[in-house]
């Protein structure tokens, strides 16, 4: 089954694994040192950002490395671009109102 990359957002504890990430590729246990939790856990967390294409893995050695798929995380920007339109839009008409209102009151 191929998950949406909102599914992988949606759990704090995976966007907080996605910002470790973002920093540098770690090993499981790297990145389970961060968190009050299992390795298990942890694994799982992986398991569906690996799933979602968010992370990949690369072995070196007898470990794995976690890293973040950027061109992933773009999907996400993509998707609020177009609300980020809005609200700029709408803050801007806001500020005209005020800087008007503002303006009468002189």
């Amino acid at each position: 089954m191929r998950r949406d990359i909102f599914q992988a957002i949606a759990d704090p504890t995976r966007r907080a694994i996605i910002g470790l990430l973002a920093m540098q590729a770690m090993t499981p246990n790297g990145i389970a040192e961060h968190f009050q939790t299992t390795r298990q856990a942890v694994s799982k967390h992986l398991r569906v950002l690996t799933e979602c294409e968010v992370v990949k893995q690369e072995y070196q050695g007898r470990e794995i490395y976690y890293h973040l798929e950027i061109e992933r995380m773009k999907e996400i920007d993509k998707w609020l671009e177009q609300f980020r339109k809005l609200w700029e839009t709408r803050f801007e008409q806001l500020d005209n109102l005020l800087a008007n209102l503002k303006k009468n009151k002189k």
